[in-house]
């Protein structure tokens, strides 16, 4: 398999892309990493023990991440995110990975990719960590602010193939973000939505209050994008918070600091329990190809782990099988 890589897109690019292509390339030999950008800035970082899995390819321009995304797209044909999406276009790629403007990312795999057939919109996804160490996929988290029953249905599908194809579920449950768990709860859009999801050939459990999402109340968790993207903000917001106040706690004294010293283990359980970084790789679901957005901030551990969830989704034939399944609607 090969994966394209945007080794200049993130906060810590090009050397957190490279460390964690080197990394993966380690785990993953039969995969083919492909990193796209600067020859000049990818090379010294690689060195002189360049795994053979791990090829450059030039791209000399950058999508910048205040960079408006369709005119990026448009007037950056050498960028290396519009060279990975190319690649993944012309069968040269079996995937793409960017860790870039998230914008731009979804106008490449729009205006290069397309659509699959059966698709209205694509959903942008996030697997959120849970206390259960299995994540809730959660789409869409901002491709579309506004949508239709119609839609919704689709992300339902679609997340629940995925969460079968790449995360092994048999039979994942999927639920309806709303203000309350009564089916007759939420706004004209929910209430419409939650008639369509419950004749689907899904698992479909109902209403979801936000407050239940990170105990894994179900598998999949379907919104439009606007109440998404609030939720994805609101949850990094909130865990932000909490941490830095507990760091700030436990060294405001030296009693606290003795019991922090004490309680360490149990806090890096839980941190790794909640760690972004293993969750790290979201499929942009509905494009014509496996495009997969790694979070901005990531380093070399997150990207590999972006490399992972997309080397399941390249084995287990995601993208196919979302084919199969829309081709004919």
């Amino acid at each position: 398999m090969k994966i394209a890589i945007d080794a200049m897109g993130g906060d810590h690019a090009p050397r957190s892309t490279v460390e964690g292509a080197l990394a993966a390339a380690a785990q993953w030999p039969k995969a083919e990493l492909l990193l796209v950008g600067r020859p000049e800035a990818l090379n010294p970082l690689l060195g002189a023990g360049k795994p053979s899995n791990v090829t450059i390819v030039p791209a000399s321009d950058v999508i910048e991440p205040d960079d408006e995304p369709v005119r990026a797209v448009r007037r950056k044909p050498d960028a290396s995110m519009n060279v990975a999406a190319r690649m993944v276009k012309e069968g040269a790629a079996d995937a793409m990975i960017s860790a870039g403007n998230t914008g731009a990312l979804m106008t490449a795999g729009l205006l290069v990719l397309g659509r699959l057939k059966g698709i209205d919109r694509p959903g942008l996804t996030s697997l959120f960590p849970t206390t259960d160490g299995k994540g809730v996929l959660t789409l869409d988290l901002g491709a579309n602010m506004d949508a239709k029953p119609e839609h919704l249905l689709q992300y339902a599908l679609m997340g629940s193939m995925y969460r079968q194809k790449v995360h092994g579920l048999a039979k994942p449950k999927v639920g309806l973000l709303n203000v309350g768990t009564e089916a007759a709860k939420g706004n004209e859009l929910s209430k419409a939505a939650f008639e369509l999801l419950e004749t689907a050939p899904i698992h479909f459990i109902g209403n979801v209050e936000a407050r239940d999402v990170l105990s894994r109340s179900c598998d999949v968790l379907v919104c439009d994008g606007f109440s998404g993207n609030i939720l994805l903000k609101a949850i990094e917001g909130a865990a932000e918070t909490v941490f830095g106040l507990l760091k700030q706690e436990m060294t405001s004294s030296l009693r606290s600091k003795l019991a922090a010293a004490v309680l360490r283990p149990n806090f890096r359980r839980v941190g790794k329990m909640m760690d972004y970084k293993v969750y790290n790789g979201a499929p942009l679901l509905g494009v014509n190809g496996l495009v997969v957005k790694s979070h901005g901030s990531s380093d070399a551990t997150a990207t590999m782990h972006a490399i992972r969830h997309t080397v399941a989704a390249i084995d287990n034939g995601l993208i196919p099988a979302l084919a199969e399944e829309f081709g004919g609607k």
